[in-house]
């Protein structure tokens, strides 16, 4: 690492413009299942219960309750949570394959809680599509076929959809299987046509509903960097679903976790490793090495009478590991600089601090 480190290359995240229009948008989104549900979003007593005290006065169920974020152009937005934390309704929720009981869905500017059939299958085949666990793939079809259907559906030509098709296949690395069938693939090379499938349609967004967590451990990472290396290549907007933690760090740009329905807390990974919202976020945290996760942004100190102010400089967004062979190698500080402006400075203390564990939380 030189003293101007240049750090490994970073996925493409959302948009730094403050102001640019979310591609989704969400506002008071609640789902309830059970008799006269859409009761429950609107009364202020039956809000305040638990799940067990709703079901027991009212025998409903609240999925979602009262959530709101946004989804930035060009961001992988993490929702997470353990079985029955509302992570999957949500997400269906997004896409009207679950009606809303309450709120918006706003995608693009349009809220699509009123749209209509021909509207929704519209949006479904041109602006959004889903990755779900079970791949779905049509047996009787080769995988250039599967790729292609939907591109078929909207009734493009054969010999365009196909040329799309091919595209997408060599995209996702599956050059070579075009004329293969499903059940002659892996787990993980059915997953990779099903993520073709998505691609096809050149969709605004991607939503992933746990789409690898039926996938071995070894081939689940492989796809998980595939994500990784579709998302730097076309910059797809992508809402992804997951329980697992470690695939939310290594791909959201944001994580949203979820418990019992309600939002925990919102942010990015190292905001959630580094300050966590309360002692259920930070029970999932506290395995998590802290050192592949917090940047040198969250370590840094003010400069002190005495500290030497002509060490080496490196960027507030480089992770603590990627800088420690450097701040180490130092004989003075190094200091954390951005467009020119001195933000602070981090010595071989607060390195070997966050490496040994010994950071709790920083705030």
């Amino acid at each position: 690492m030189t003293t101007h480190t240049e750090v490994p290359p970073q996925r493409r995240g959302p948009s730094d413009d403050p102001d640019s229009t979310p591609v989704v948008s969400v506002r008071g989104l609640w789902k309830v299942f059970g008799p006269k549900a859409d009761r429950v979003p609107h009364s202020e007593e039956l809000r305040g219960l638990t799940r067990r005290e709703l079901m027991d006065r009212t025998g409903c169920t609240a999925a979602v309750r009262d959530v709101h974020f946004d989804v930035a152009p060009g961001e992988v937005f993490v929702v997470m949570g353990l079985s029955g934390s509302g992570k999957s309704t949500l997400v269906r929720c997004l896409t009207r394959l679950i009606e809303p009981t309450a709120g918006e869905v706003v995608f693009e500017g349009e809220d699509i809680s009123g749209a209509d059939a021909a509207r929704l299958r519209e949006l479904r085949r041109r602006k959004f599509s889903m990755v779900f666990q079970h791949f779905g793939l049509l047996p009787h079809r080769r995988v250039v076929d599967n790729v292609a259907f939907g591109l078929e559906i909207r009734g493009m030509s054969r010999g365009d959809r196909l040329r799309r098709a091919q595209e997408v296949v060599e995209l996702v690395g599956l050059a070579g299987y075009e004329n293969a069938y499903p059940d002659q693939l892996s787990g993980g090379m059915q997953q990779r046509v099903g993520l073709a499938r998505a691609l096809a349609g050149d969709p605004d967004v991607l939503f992933f509903d746990e789409p690898f967590s039926a996938l071995d451990p070894l081939i689940r990472r492989d796809m998980q960097s595939e994500v990784v290396r579709l998302h730097r290549e076309v910059g797809k907007t992508m809402v992804f679903i997951t329980h697992d933690l470690s695939e939310a760090l290594k791909l959201g740009d944001r994580i949203l976790i979820m418990r019992d329905g309600r939002t925990v807390q919102c942010g990015t990974g190292d905001a959630l490793v580094g300050a966590p919202a309360d002692d259920y976020v930070r029970e999932f945290v506290k395995d998590v090495p802290r050192g592949d996760v917090l940047t040198l942004r969250w370590i840094m100190r003010p400069p002190q009478d005495g500290d030497a102010l002509d060490g080496p400089e490196l960027g507030p967004d480089v992770v603590v590991r990627e800088a420690t062979r450097a701040v180490l190698a130092a004989d003075r500080p190094v200091k954390v600089v951005q467009d020119g402006e001195l933000l602070g400075i981090v010595g071989d203390e607060e390195i070997l601090a966050v490496v040994a564990g010994r950071d709790g939380d920083i705030r």
